[in-house]
């Protein structure tokens, strides 16, 4: 089954340099997150920052589902079975988080499904980021990139400028 490709952007869309990467996948997050009944995409793209970082390692949100009374919604997360009775001890700070990123009381109850964090339905790969590697620059071109920053005062801001900086002075060149 083939997908149907991403809209292109409307006539009245007019790029200003540089797109968010998100602005270009919003509404395809949007139809899959609604589809399982997120009506808030936040809650499946920022897992981490909602539940906090150990509580985003246990479990990972698969659905929200809907009761005919309307009182409330259930949220389905997966959870390692090893991992559940420690999970289900957080179910009410994690419920109360889950709501404040709603802005009410969306959410009811919290329903834990004791399988592997990837199951059969969900890809294979982890959401876990690997850690990064730093790899060993060039002498000459970190001097370059710390002359181009040596100006700025933020401690934070200029070692992201000079990695910056590193990347394009190292990048390969058609």
């Amino acid at each position: 089954m083939s997908r149907k490709p991403l809209s292109s952007p409307s006539a009245d869309h007019r790029m200003r340099g540089f797109e968010p990467a998100f602005g270009l996948m919003k509404d395809a997050v949007r139809t899959a997150g609604e589809s399982r009944g997120f009506a808030v995409a936040r809650l499946l793209t920022h897992w981490a920052e909602v539940a906090g970082e150990e509580m985003a390692r246990k479990t990972r949100p698969v659905k929200i589902g809907y009761g005919k009374g309307g009182m409330g919604a259930t949220l389905t997360l997966l959870v390692k079975a090893a991992e559940a009775p420690m999970v289900q001890m957080a179910l009410p700070v994690l419920k109360e988080r889950v709501n404040a990123v709603y802005g009410y009381a969306a959410i009811s109850h919290i329903h834990l499904t004791q399988t592997a964090a990837t199951g059969f339905a969900e890809g294979q790969a982890e959401f876990t980021p690997a850690p990064k590697v730093a790899k060993a620059a060039d002498p000459v071109t970190r001097a370059k990139a710390q002359a181009v920053t040596g100006e700025v005062s933020d401690e934070g801001l200029r070692a992201a400028l000079e990695q910056l900086a590193e990347n394009i002075l190292t990048r390969r060149r058609p």
